[in-house]
């Protein structure tokens, strides 16, 4: 955590928040001035016998700021603005102010230093002015283990003298009180310098004068304490010892920068490495994926068939292998694509290198918009399928009853314009004539009852037009020629009515049987007629109430064959009884009836056929019956097998939910999540026999599970976001264990910040709204004030969390943004000076250096990749590290 909530980039410890308090009360002691004031002084003269001068006294060699800026510009190595020459007091406050602005430009917040008091020669607050330009150049850059500088300093130390007696370094001022933590300092690294084990805790003074003089002659660290000073103290000056005691560290840290610099460059080549065989390996597969979607979706955007049963049936078998055995593994692909991807960024974004950008075409949303595609095109697909086959087989049904039809009339029709066009009446009896006439009315009487099945013909051939019936050229023509035949018939018909009623002059002798024989057998026959046609008529049904109503007007139809019988045998004893009175009186011409053209032996027929036609009848809707039952039979085991899996799926998938957002550790969090995974593969024998149960459907033409709200669709479409689901939590939790432990953060803070979050996530989006996650970091301990700065803060925050001003922040940049808070980051100028320590400080490096500092197989990926350089001093094999460093950490073809 930082120390009151401010965050790197304003320079301030606890040395800065003591200064604030020291500056404004004044409560320097007057020994610990002196001491100092000494200290100071041999300190800032180590640096400017550099530039060939130095300073006698402190608070008055820096009143005039030229050698204030020169000190500055010696310890920093930057050019400061040009000093003003002259010797007025306005000059000297000119000078100086350059000064402390260079110095604030570095990040320093200076408290209560002001130009007028150096000019004065204010003792006090030059001292606190040398002090912060020692923490800022001398102390700031020390860094152990990621600790502040002081603790840094403070642990090295400790460190360093731990093997020896004697010596227990707490602070900087007790516990070097007695010059043994310094003599211990100097053996640890020179230890040919000075015999430790010669030193007696109780000889304080002689310690100091040796491990001062030692340091002096063989170190070059100039005299900056007194021993006198430090013996007598109750409490040496703190700010005194830190001076001296980094001089120490900066005299000893340099021979451990060759080797840090070695493994910083391995570190950085491996990561670099690894990357690069990520991007190739997502790039492969995101061109695989999108070359199968792009053959695959014209053929789903294809909804045209060939107009036939056989051919609808094989492209609906297709499709069905394309959902078991094409899409499936395709998915698994996908979510190992994103997975991959995800896992590339997360590696680039904890190393600090930008973000990847895959080939033009490949990006994540161009390979899910190409997956929408894919899926809408699929959308629907099986429904329109089973439709097509539905609307096919109802033209194949209504073309077979159309055929049937026109038989039935074109078998009645035959002979009967010949009938209509004969002359016989002009050589008939009058009583012929009337029985002609009687006769002719019959005919009409039948043509009107006809007239109903031509309709029927009409429409059904429209019908058929209107679904788009694939031989409707050959309906058309069959349909066209049956109704000029009866419009021809019906004019026919009235010309023949004419001739008969302008010869109406024979009425006289009608048989009666022959007219009740007429009367009675017309309707009876047409009645046969609609019976032959209802027990042949084809039926189309999808359930068992269906066809039990189609048995019901079965057995209501057989219930009228007992009247039908007696009317029957009513009718064919008319004939018999007109051929016993014609032998009996010996008239030759009564055995033909003049008022019928139907024959008792045709009504003979014509009931015996129907009375045949019942018990077929009786058989075909009986197989229906069982047809239909047994396709009840597969609904309900559907519906009971559907019910089963998906609320499985449902409730891992609500598993899968409630696992992300639990406490824990993370790693127990990804062994639930990969359990969840591994009963949902477990799971899959259950989810083939629902697919097989539904292929049973399908062949049994069922077009519809009316006992469950799932469909075969929907759980395959669940089926497939449970993987996807999976799949996307498992990574997501592998990527914040790599965060951490690539990190170095404890389990302890990334449980911390998790809460945090999700203490603020009350909608469980993971996502936050800017209100929500100003209060998550204030209860993190981030100090936001409620004023105009605090806002500045919170907005610069904002534009690292939120830099596409999405309006929200996501877990994912939340736990960055905490992991970079809290742990320190490889840069390019970091490993451009660790380059440099290997050149010996040269602007080149040599293939020679790399292969004797680097392993073998990372020194040889720099000498591929480095450019030669080509700067004045350069010789024959140089290399560039400069912009190779660059290349790694910025916009490059690596």
């Amino acid at each position: 955590m930082y120390q009151d909530g401010i965050p790197p980039g304003y320079y301030q410890d606890e040395y800065m928040e003591q200064e604030d308090v020291w500056e404004r009360e004044g409560l320097l002691d007057p020994a610990c001035e002196e001491q100092q004031k000494k200290t100071f002084t041999a300190w800032c003269n180590s640096h400017l016998r550099k530039a060939g001068t130095q300073i006698e006294n402190i608070e008055e060699d820096f009143r005039n700021g030229l050698k204030l800026m020169l000190l500055l510009e010696v310890i920093s190595g930057e050019q400061l603005p040009k000093p003003d020459r002259g010797k007025m007091r306005i000059h000297k406050l000119s000078n100086v102010n350059k000064a402390l602005q260079f110095i604030e430009s570095k990040g320093v917040r200076l408290v209560s230093i002001g130009s007028e008091e150096i000019v004065d020669g204010n003792l006090k607050m030059t001292l606190g002015m040398i002090w912060t330009i020692i923490l800022r150049f001398a102390i700031q850059d020390i860094s152990v283990e990621e600790m502040t500088a002081k603790e840094g300093l403070l642990l090295w130390c400790q460190r360093k003298t731990a093997p020896y007696k004697n010596v227990n370094v707490q602070n900087f001022h007790l516990s070097f009180k007695d010059g043994l933590a310094f003599c211990a300092l100097i053996h640890r690294h020179r230890p040919e310098l000075l015999d430790y084990n010669k030193l007696s805790k109780d000889n304080p003074l002689y310690n100091l004068n040796l491990a001062f003089d030692v340091a002096e002659k063989y170190l070059d660290i100039p005299r900056m304490l007194d021993a006198e000073d430090m013996v007598n103290s109750v409490k040496p000056d703190e700010r005194s010892v830190m001076t001296y005691v980094s001089a120490y560290y900066h005299a000893f840290a340099g021979a451990q920068q060759a080797e840090t610099a070695a493994n910083r460059i391995c570190k950085v080549l491996k990561i670099n490495q690894e990357n690069e065989r990520l991007m190739e390996e997502y790039e492969r597969m995101a061109s695989d994926l999108l070359e199968w979607i792009r053959r695959t979706r014209p053929w789903l955007e294809n909804r045209t068939t060939d107009n036939t049963i056989p051919g609808t049936r094989r492209k609906l078998a297709e499709f069905r292998d394309y959902s078991r055995a094409h899409k499936p593994p395709k998915v698994e692909e996908k979510a190992k694509l994103e997975s991959t991807f995800n896992t590339l960024q997360t590696r680039l974004r904890l190393s600090n290198r930008p973000a990847y950008m895959p080939t033009e075409g490949k990006m994540v949303s161009d390979i899910a918009n190409a997956w929408k595609g894919l899926e809408n095109a699929e959308k629907g697909f099986e429904d329109w399928l089973l439709s097509e086959l539905q609307r096919l087989e109802r033209l194949d049904h209504l073309a077979q009853k159309f055929k049937l039809k026109c038989d039935i009339h074109e078998e009645w029709s035959v002979g009967k314009e010949d009938m209509l066009q004969a002359q016989d009446f002009k050589k008939s009896r009058l009583s012929d004539l009337k029985a002609l006439r009687k006769r002719h009315e019959a005919f009409e009487g039948d043509l009107a009852s006809h007239q109903e099945r031509v309709e029927q013909i009409a429409a059904i051939a429209q019908e058929l037009n209107a679904l788009g019936y694939h031989d409707v050229k050959s309906v058309n023509s069959r349909c066209q020629r049956i109704c000029d035949q009866w419009d021809l018939l019906g004019t026919l018909s009235q010309q023949r009515r004419n001739a008969l009623e302008e010869a109406e002059q024979i009425l006289e002798k009608i048989d009666h049987l022959h007219q009740e024989f007429a009367r009675r057998a017309a309707p009876f026959n047409n009645w046969l007629d609609g019976a032959k046609e209802d027990l042949v008529d084809m039926f189309i049904v999808h359930t068992v109430e269906e066809i039990q109503r189609l048995n019901d007007s079965h057995d209501q139809f057989k219930l009228t064959l007992t009247e039908a019988d007696k009317e029957f045998n009513g009718i064919i004893g008319l004939p018999n009884e007109i051929i016993r009175i014609s032998q009996q009186y010996g008239i030759t011409g009564g055995y033909e009836n003049p008022y019928s053209f139907i024959t008792g032996q045709d009504l003979a027929n014509r009931w015996h056929e129907v009375k045949q036609l019942v018990p077929d009848r009786d058989q075909t809707l009986h197989n229906e019956l069982l047809r239909q039952q047994n396709n009840e039979r597969l609904r309900r085991a559907f519906a009971q097998k559907a019910n089963v899996v998906g609320q499985w799926i449902e409730r891992h998938l609500d598993a899968i939910a409630s696992a992300a957002v639990q406490k824990g550790k993370l790693e127990d969090q990804l062994i639930r999540l990969k359990a969840i995974d591994k009963r949902g593969c477990g799971f899959q024998p259950s989810f083939d026999e629902l697919e097989t149960i539904h292929h049973k459907i399908l062949e049994a033409m069922i077009f519809d599970t009316c006992h469950t709200p799932y469909t075969m669709e929907t759980l395959r479409v669940g089926w497939e976001q449970l993987v996807t689901s999976s799949y996307r939590s498992i990574n997501e939790t592998e990527n914040q264990i790599l965060t951490r432990d690539s990190k170095g953060i404890t389990n302890q803070q990334l449980e911390e910040f998790r809460r945090s979050f999700l203490h603020f996530d009350k909608s469980r989006t993971r996502r936050l709204e800017p209100k929500d996650f100003k209060s998550c970091l204030i209860s993190l301990g981030y100090n936001i004030k409620d004023d105009r700065q605090g806002e500045a803060d919170f907005q610069r925050i904002m534009s690292v969390v939120d830099p596409n001003n999405f309006g929200f922040v996501t877990f994912e940049a939340f736990l960055d943004f905490m992991t970079r808070e809290a742990t320190d980051n490889d840069t390019a100028e970091q490993v451009m000076q660790s380059f440099r320590v290997l050149a010996g400080d040269q602007n080149y490096i040599t293939a020679d250096i790399l292969r004797r500092e680097l392993p073998p197989d990372q020194a040889e990926y720099c000498i591929r990749r480095m450019a030669p350089y080509v700067g004045r001093d350069s010789v024959p094999g140089a290399l560039d590290y400069r912009s190779f460093s660059a290349a790694l950490y910025g916009e490059s073809d690596l």
